[in-house]
């Protein structure tokens, strides 16, 4: 009996018939089917974050020039600000609100008689204080049992003040999870701020999606993109701004990170706009040397290909003396990556480069087409993926371009370029591993048990429980107080943080509980 078949031994029946469907052996060469995006079970304690924390916690909440006002209770305004470091600054030109928590800390008087009047108050205080060109309004689960119309709030402070205000009902129970809320998120970014600037094209632009710069991520990418010759229009979201984004469409090209996230804005770009996108994976030695010869690929420049080879070789010479060091350490260790977006798939990568195994995997909030890849696309409707609006976009014809033709990227396709595509977690998964869709702390436990992993790779509701189990856990939502991770010195960063997490010698004092506790109880039984 394999570790899926032994934890999922232990379910109920009921229970047993809705996992089987999300727990798989991966088996090379054969379909490898799973399911996704579907309702956690009731009662069990999933990793899941709700669709509020995808749409204000994930995509809205980095952008810097944003006065984002949490209408509900403070909690949830607290949770998506303090907890997720999309690191930020300002300059002479660009205020920045991230150092500030804006909420209407709504009360039960404001549950009960409504909270529009508080949210008026609110933006009014924000505008006088802070003065900002635009303020983005979040709603919580509260918001949309009571039924507060923020969208007539928004658009009547907009008139008021004149400033952009926009509304996002991302109530947490809307959709299976935080995915809801990237949707949501993205149909509002696309409907009112993106296309909306009138700056010129430039030369060798790019617009870099679902990077939300978690511990400098995007910072360390701009970097190495700009030495080759990249102009970066825009960044979505970490450190970037409304300003910017508005002039997105005159990008040259998409290159999408974090494909769940923001692929939706990525296909309205080249439907009204024409802009084509290409998947890339900026962590992990191979992965971000394949993104940059991707990428010059695309722009098919002699001069730019020269450039991208030669910063490749001098940043990787740069790092390849310690990265060996810390290979050496860890060679031969196994991993637990458990991560949502694509950063399960994108972290593989960087623990093949160190010569780790990973013998778990899995997704928080993916969809199928994160796992299969998207060929697996139309995926099939539900009653919970229809609570989520899906804007059709039209050509622009006065703002639509494109740099190749539909022949020219047909050959492009064929030559290996991922334009439009993205092969998912199984490219690159070992034969034999365990993947999990929607883990929870029960299956934590047990999998901890049966694979023991040398290091668990997931978020702050399992870290815990992992490390009372003498295993080392590194949040990879929030890199906990290290990164970048990306880039090639974001590697060397990784390759020494996690060195040091394995072989810490505090692990060898802690004693899992099934280690001094029987795991079986029983008794013996007789006959009168």
């Amino acid at each position: 009996m394999n570790s899926r078949d032994k934890v999922l031994d232990k379910y109920s029946s009921k229970i047993y018939k809705n996992r089987k469907e999300h727990i798989i052996q991966f088996e090379e060469g054969e379909p490898n089917l799973i399911a996704a995006d579907t309702r956690a079970i009731p009662g069990i304690l999933t990793n899941r974050g709700c669709c509020y924390a995808g749409c204000k916690g994930v995509v809205i909440g980095p952008l810097k020039d944003v006065a984002t006002i949490v209408h509900g209770p403070i909690g949830c305004s607290y949770y998506t600000w303090g907890t997720r470091r999309s690191k930020s600054k300002g300059d002479e030109n660009t205020k920045d609100f991230s150092d500030y928590c804006f909420s209407t800390d709504m009360q039960e008087t404001d549950i009960v008689f409504g909270g529009e009047k508080k949210l008026k108050k609110a933006i009014k205080e924000v505008v006088e204080i802070f003065n900002p060109a635009c303020i983005m309004i979040c709603s919580t689960c509260p918001v949309g049992l009571i039924g507060d119309d923020i969208h007539a709030v928004a658009a009547e402070a907009e008139e008021l003040y004149g400033i952009k205000v926009l509304a996002f009902s991302c109530e947490g129970y809307k959709g299976v999870s935080q995915s809801g809320g990237h949707h949501i998120a993205n149909n509002g970014l696309m409907k009112h701020i993106i296309g909306t600037g009138d700056a010129e094209p430039v030369k060798y632009s790019i617009n870099l999606l679902g990077e939300y710069n978690i511990g400098g991520d995007g910072w360390e990418i701009e970097r190495i993109l700009k030495r080759i010759g990249y102009n970066i229009v825009s960044v979505m979201t970490g450190d970037g701004s409304v300003e910017e984004m508005k002039n997105a469409h005159t990008a040259d090209l998409n290159l999408l990170q974090c494909h769940r996230s923001i692929n939706y804005i990525a296909e309205m770009l080249k439907t009204k706009y024409g802009t084509a996108w290409l998947k890339v994976n900026f962590i992990g030695l191979n992965g971000i040397k394949k993104s940059l010869r991707d990428v010059a690929a695309f722009f098919n420049d002699p001069d730019l290909t020269a450039r991208t080879e030669a910063v490749i070789a001098d940043e990787e010479d740069e790092i390849k003396e310690a990265m060996a060091a810390f290979k050496t350490k860890l060679e031969g260790k196994t991993a637990a990556v458990y991560v949502g977006g694509s950063r399960t798939h994108h972290f593989i990568n960087l623990l093949k480069s160190l010569g780790v195994e990973v013998v778990l995997a899995g997704y928080e909030f993916a969809h199928r087409d994160d796992y299969e890849g998207r060929q697996v696309l139309p995926l099939k409707m539900d009653a919970d993926s229809k609570n989520i609006e899906s804007i059709v976009v039209e050509k622009d014809p006065a703002k639509f371009k494109t740099f190749h033709t539909d022949e020219q990227l047909e050959e492009l396709k064929k030559a290996g370029l991922p334009i439009e595509s993205y092969d998912g977690l199984w490219a690159e998964l070992s034969p034999n591993a365990t993947v999990t869709d929607d883990f929870n702390h029960f299956e934590t436990e047990e999998f901890v048990k049966l694979l023991k992993p040398d290091i668990f790779f997931s978020g702050i509701k399992d870290k815990y429980v992992v490390q009372k189990a003498g295993i080392p856990s590194r949040q990879i939502h929030s890199y906990d107080y290290g990164g970048p991770y990306a880039g090639f010195k974001g590697a060397l960063n990784f390759a020494r943080d996690v060195t040091l997490a394995v072989n810490t010698p505090a692990w060898d004092l802690v004693q899992a509980p099934w280690k001094r506790e029987p795991t079986l109880e029983g008794s013996l039984g007789g006959t009168e």
